[in-house]
């Protein structure tokens, strides 16, 4: 049995009787030539005849890997059909019209990469062919660059491995660049580069490709990365993979000291610490020494030395070491820091301690400590500054320049560096009241208590005593010493006129004060407050005063009664009841005197007469 193929070309070939002399064929093939995988192709083949042509016959073919041609479609002006087992049966269509058929692949492979020929049999006008080659791509995956772990050494006579970059599938084959800070990296003594291409059962690629190059010191800081080109429809597109850094080993050749702390100048007292630092990589061992002995190692942290509580003694140059394995000669490579260490002595004051002047003499103290910076020295007393300079003058000495005075030595230029010093002044003299009167007058009531104050000033510190003269009864209530002064306070109530004298004294000499007080009586209140004060006493004077009565009284009248008693000018008296209410007679009437003790307060009594007694006295008139 014969195919529809070839019935078709059968009944071409009768139907040559109605072909046309002189008709011409002509063939062109259009379309998109580059496609992405797993897309469609559309491929068409156009023709034309110089003459209308009442048959044609178009046949799509490919050639198989062995270069066979297979037939894949074909289609005549009324009929379209695709050819049953072949790799495109279930993956193209055709379709068209007059003068072009179209050829769609749909779901694009790989394999899809070859010619697509087109042959128009224009039976009288000739067979021709028209071919299209199509291009298939899939653009790889980005690219992985990996880079190498260990460090890369200089002193490497070829170039080492610096990292690794793949990218896979890719259609058509990648291509891979290196580049180094954004410069490309050419083939040459110092750079390689090795690549592996691979290709999966898909037929898609793999590319790996490794650098390697030979690094300086500069590189430490370098940045490497790859660069993979592939093909897409139309263009060529590139995509960049990550930077890498690896780690440049190479010699130190200089080393670096640099004091981190304290900040600013060093002070005694202060934990300074010294780094020292290579320019090397990896970091070589450091050793710290100082300079006048320079074989003696300090004991140190790594590259980082503690000196703690630093003195002055540790002034001087630092030295630090390294030695690096790398070193092509393997030299130690040396460095120096210069530490100076500030001080500042405790001060010295002259005279020391204390110092002993007469009044009226003058002195010269001063205040210095010695320092590796320049100094400032402030005087003080009491709290209050009284001097800039080391240099203190005291003249003319008084009592009141004597103290305590204080000098502090500071270092403006490093605050945490100060000293003080002190020497107490002791001005020698006789006491001085600080009252300039030495004589006051007061008057004052009887009665009345009165506070007297005497201060006095004088080294050595004065003897202070009070001598009273009149009123009795005072004591002191307050005394105050200090080293060249006192103050004493007493208080005295005043009964009289008083003169109350201080004596301030010392081994060289004395002072006085002497205080008048007039005293002022109250009238009516005297002897009222002297009969209270004195009631217990009066009581019993009253009682014998009457026992004394009653018995003269009763020896008067047994006198009269025997007639002992005379009876005065007319031989005949009478006999006066002291207890009769009668008037009073003449100066010459009986009177009755009592004295009491000269200590004790006294109680006048009237007498028959009426004259008043002295204070001393105290008269009872019997007639009362």
């Amino acid at each position: 049995m014969m195919g529809k193929g070839t019935l078709l070309l059968l009944a071409l070939a009768l139907y040559h009787v109605s072909w046309e002399v002189g008709a011409e064929l002509s063939v062109k093939m259009v379309g998109d030539t580059e496609v992405y995988k797993a897309d469609f192709a559309e491929i068409r083949c156009q023709y034309n005849f110089s003459e209308n042509a009442s048959m044609v016959m178009v046949q799509w073919f490919v050639n198989d890997p062995r270069g066979k041609r297979i037939r894949i479609a074909y289609s005549d002006l009324i009929t379209r059909s695709k050819d049953e087992n072949t790799n495109y049966t279930k993956r193209i269509r055709v379709a068209g019209d007059s003068g072009e058929e179209i050829l769609t692949i749909v779901n694009v492979e790989l394999s899809d990469e070859r010619e697509f020929f087109c042959q128009v049999d224009g039976l009288a006008a000739g067979i021709e062919e028209g071919r299209f080659h199509l291009k298939v791509f899939d653009p790889p995956e980005h690219p992985v660059i990996e880079a190498v772990h260990t460090g890369v050494s200089v002193t490497n006579d070829s170039p080492s491995k610096i990292a690794t970059c793949e990218t896979s599938k890719g259609f058509p084959q990648p291509n891979i660049t290196w580049y180094r800070n954004h410069s490309l990296l050419h083939k040459n003594g110092q750079v390689h580069v090795i690549t592996l291409v691979s290709k999966d059962s898909t037929g898609l690629f793999t590319v790996q490709s490794e650098l390697q190059y030979k690094v300086t010191k500069e590189d430490k800081d370098s940045h490497f990365f790859c660069e993979v080109s592939y093909y897409v429809p139309g263009a060529v597109r590139t995509v960049e993979s990550k930077r890498v850094n690896v780690s440049v080993h190479y010699p130190t050749t200089k080393v670096e000291m640099w004091r981190e702390s304290p900040q600013g100048l060093v002070k005694e007292g202060d934990t300074v610490e010294i780094r020292c630092r290579g320019d090397g990589n990896p970091p070589s061992p450091i050793t710290f020494s100082r300079e006048q002995h320079p074989d003696e190692e300090l004991e140190a942290d790594n590259d980082l030395l503690v000196l703690k509580e630093v003195t002055r003694g540790d002034s001087g140059k630092y030295l630090c070491r390294s030695l690096d394995l790398d070193s092509v000669d393997y030299e130690d490579v040396v460095g120096n820091l210069q530490v100076t260490v500030h001080y500042l002595d405790p001060a010295v004051v002259v005279p020391k301690d204390s110092e002993v002047m007469l009044k009226g003499e003058n002195l010269t103290a001063t205040c210095n400590a010695l320092s590796s910076l320049e100094t400032k020295t402030v005087w003080s007393k009491n709290g209050v500054e009284i001097r800039k300079g080391n240099v203190l003058h005291l003249q003319d000495a008084t009592f009141d320049t004597a103290g305590h005075y204080h000098c502090e030595v500071t270092v403006p230029s490093l605050p945490g560096l100060h000293t003080r010093g002190s020497v107490h002044i002791i001005v020698q003299g006789a006491p001085q009241l600080r009252d300039v009167k030495k004589e006051v007058s007061m008057s004052e009531k009887v009665g009345k208590w009165v506070n007297l104050t005497c201060e006095a000033r004088g080294f050595p510190r004065p003897i202070v005593t009070w001598s009273i003269s009149g009123s009795p009864d005072w004591r002191e209530v307050v005394r105050k010493e200090t080293e060249d002064s006192v103050q004493a306070v007493m208080t005295l109530k005043v009964s009289r006129d008083t003169v109350a004298t201080c004596n301030a004294t010392n081994k060289i000499g004395g002072e006085t004060k002497i205080y008048t007080i007039s005293s002022i009586p109250i009238i009516g209140t005297t002897l009222r407050n002297t009969a209270v004060d004195n009631s217990g006493v009066i009581i019993v004077v009253i009682v014998l005063s009457i026992l004394l009565l009653a018995l003269l009284g009763s020896i008067l009248y047994f006198l009269y009664k025997k007639g002992k008693l005379p009876c005065g000018r007319s031989g005949k008296q009478e006999i006066i009841n002291p207890f009769s209410t009668k008037e009073k007679t003449n100066k010459d009437d009986i009177v009755m005197e009592m004295k009491a003790d000269k200590t004790e307060n006294s109680v006048l009594l009237k007498g028959v007469n009426g004259d008043n007694k002295p204070p001393g006295d105290q008269y009872i008139d019997l007639r009362k």
